[in-house]
């Protein structure tokens, strides 16, 4: 079931497999056993539910009988934007380990389902063809590259492997509880469409992924410390995709909104975190921050005369190394 693509690139490495004990990871957990894969487990408790404990205990009884690491975390209750404060505690968990113990890769058990799901979501938003092609089966991170091997196959596949090979899995209540946004999609959407439409949905996105190499140009991206920048391609639409990709790398998801003002402004805050700003061919991503400074005269000339955007003069005063390793005078 899996394609030699997320294969040829997990073998010989290390991963780290975000797991939850329900249908997809469960499936995915033992697709990549079944292809001698090696990889551990981190799994996150965020202590909503009864259930969870039994699945954390589950995921570290599969830990010991596989001979693998299993990494729990159990988080402070989420008061408030539930799903987007988990997801940042997710991959915070997730990109700390993979940082303390050098994982290569980190697996997520992603399904056609939720990409299909995505592509609805964003389509109803707003979006072009770049935002809509949703998910990638491998996505290169800062520190590590993010691999979704089951992209290409239908939750329903995976329940029939499950079930074939008697393996045990939970099933999240949550996951049909349609007060979250994604959960109402799923419901009246996406499943129903799936379920009559597989092979047509399946089709589709072989197309749009064939068609997006020729749309949109992948342009390198160069980082110093908390600092990116690239070279403009003199197209808004592919320029505005790459500082996407790059903001979703550092976990934030441009808004509608913020997509409208790049295309119309040279200079943009992003989210209160990040500023984005055009100068000359190049395109400056920095941390933002609204801290007055006070900056010798000579230094503020020379942004003067370097015309350099003044939101973004405090940062390079006080990152005067990554100023000058941009040659700008």
């Amino acid at each position: 079931m899996l394609k030699n693509s997320s294969l040829n690139l997990l073998k010989g490495k290390k991963n780290l497999l975000a797991f939850s004990a329900g249908i997809d990871s469960t499936a995915l957990f033992f697709l990549l056993n079944d292809s001698n894969i090696n990889f551990d487990i981190a799994i996150v408790d965020y202590g909503l539910r009864q259930q969870s404990k039994a699945e954390t205990l589950h995921a570290k009884k599969l830990a010991k009988k596989y001979n693998l690491i299993c990494y729990t975390h159990l988080t402070d209750k989420i008061e408030k934007n539930f799903e987007a404060k988990a997801r940042e505690i997710r991959y915070t968990f997730f990109e700390n380990l993979i940082q303390k113990y050098s994982y290569d890769n980190l697996l997520t058990a992603h399904h056609l389902g939720d990409r299909f799901e995505w592509m609805l979501m964003q389509f109803c938003k707003g979006a072009g063809c770049a935002e809509i092609a949703g998910m990638k089966e491998i996505q290169e991170k800062q520190n590590y590259t993010l691999v979704r091997p089951l992209l290409h196959i239908d939750k329903s596949e995976l329940l029939i492997y499950l079930q074939q090979n008697s393996i045990k899995y939970f099933e999240d209540d949550s996951n049909t509880d349609e007060k979250y946004t994604r959960n109402k999609f799923r419901q009246n959407h996406t499943n129903p469409l799936l379920k009559e439409y597989l092979r047509g949905i399946k089709k589709s996105f072989e197309y749009i992924d064939e068609d997006l190499k020729i749309l949109i140009k992948d342009v390198e991206i160069t980082k110093i410390k908390e600092f990116a920048y690239f070279s403009s391609t003199d197209d808004i639409r592919n320029d505005i995709y790459t500082i996407d990709k790059y903001l979703k790398s550092n976990s934030h998801m441009l808004s509608a909104h913020e997509r409208e003002l790049l295309k119309n402004r040279t200079t943009v805050v992003i989210g209160r975190k990040f500023l984005v700003t055009w100068h000359n061919k190049m395109i400056f991503v920095a941390p933002f921050t609204s801290e007055n400074i006070n900056m010798p005269k000579e230094f503020k000339e020379k942004m003067r005369k370097l015309k350099i955007e003044p939101k973004l003069r405090t940062y390079f005063f006080t990152n005067l190394d990554v100023f000058k390793s941009l040659a700008l005078e």
